[in-house]
């Protein structure tokens, strides 16, 4: 393997892993939120459950994104639930998206759910603005920086973990 993608919105473990990963580490709130900003000046993020919210806020926060970032909706859609062509989860999120663009402003919409990547290119279709898949997103920046030859920096904060004796 020669990159990771961490494939759940709150980018759980995202530091730990480039601790200990041989190549390129992202998450995919982190890759999101960079491929919005390159193809706007605002976003907004629509995630699933109002109890995601706090933490897509902190990672806008942490990444540098919350000048950018217009607004954070929960559909209350829970994950299981989006793959059900019966339930109403498309919709809901197409309706977020659209209240993003028209009420906020975003120029783009970031899905803060692996388990809406299927539904990414219809509803920006319905809404009109770019709305990122992260995880897309995530598995071509960790592509492109397999190629270039990248990897995670060894120096600093995400150095290997020094050894411990364990008893």
């Amino acid at each position: 393997v020669d990159g990771f993608v961490i494939a759940c919105f709150g980018d759980p473990g995202l530091d730990a892993a480039r601790e200990l990963a041989t190549g390129p580490v992202v998450g995919i709130a982190e890759a999101g939120f960079h491929l919005a900003t390159m193809l706007g000046r605002s976003f907004s993020v629509v995630t699933t459950l109002a109890r995601t919210m706090g933490q897509a806020e902190h990672l806008v926060r942490r990444f540098g994104f919350a000048a950018q970032c217009r607004s954070i909706y929960a559909c209350e859609v829970p994950v299981l639930e989006q793959d059900d062509r019966a339930s109403d989860a498309r919709k809901l999120v197409v309706d977020h998206c659209r209240r993003a663009v028209e009420h906020d402003e975003a120029d783009s919409v970031v899905l803060g759910c692996a388990g809406m990547a299927d539904f990414c290119h219809d509803v920006s279709e319905q809404v009109g603005v770019p709305v990122i898949d992260g995880v897309g997103a995530a598995v071509a920046l960790v592509d492109a920086m397999v190629r270039l030859g990248l990897r995670t920096s060894t120096r600093s904060e995400y150095a290997p973990p020094l050894p411990k004796e364990y008893r």
